[in-house]
């Protein structure tokens, strides 16, 4: 709940900066005109976005019950009027161990070895334009869909319950509110708040 309220509140005070940014650089009729030419014109697409998040306890991570980085990548194009889709992978690995023995094996901690690798598309809508977005800032709404190469394995002596663990689920479909600052008209970072993994990156234009 507090993380929620925290997030809430970051969009909030982005929206209020921007507003007031925006504002500010159309004090006169001829800033006004540049600023909405530029909402017509602006293309998303042609974008690459490398970003790393930290899932394990939520949405589709969450059945490894610990945290790990996950790493991202998908590339943009345009496909209609602020609208992109994007394909994307992305990978994790982890290990647990869980203490186990019978009479024939020794009691010890045996390692499961999980990695993923998710793979899909991802479509996202900009509504820069109906928020009055300050050039500097991007405000988007986002899904993907995908599905997940998965391969496990136990640690050689291993004759338990192959199935202690559950594996990743291999179909996925998640949700995305995010944002993405330019510092120029070729770099951006972005910061991408989702039901899967949150991550954070940067956008190469």
């Amino acid at each position: 709940m507090k993380k929620t309220i925290s997030i809430a509140l970051f969009f909030l005070l982005v929206l209020r900066f921007n507003n007031y940014a925006q504002q500010t650089t159309t004090t006169t009729t001829t800033t006004t005109t540049t600023t909405n030419s530029s909402y017509s014109n602006e293309k998303y697409g042609k974008t690459l976005n490398l970003g790393l998040g930290i899932g394990g306890y939520a949405g589709y991570y969450g059945y490894a019950g610990h945290t790990m980085p996950v790493f991202h990548i998908d590339y943009e194009f345009d496909v209609a009027k602020s609208f992109t889709l994007a394909p994307f992978i992305s990978f994790y690995s982890y290990k647990d161990g869980y203490y186990w023995g019978d009479k024939n094996d020794p009691y010890k901690y045996y390692y499961y070895h999980e990695t993923v690798v998710p793979i899909g598309v991802k479509g996202t809508y900009y509504f820069d334009k109906l928020l009055h977005a300050n050039p500097k800032w991007d405000f988007y709404l986002a899904g993907s869909l995908g599905f997940a190469i998965v391969h496990s394995s136990w640690d050689n002596g291993y004759n338990g319950d192959m199935n202690y663990y559950r594996d990743a689920n291999p179909l996925f479909l998640d949700l995305h509110i995010g944002t993405e600052y330019h510092f120029n008209s070729k770099l951006g970072i972005f910061f991408d708040l989702s039901t899967g993994v949150s991550t954070i990156g940067l956008a190469i234009h």
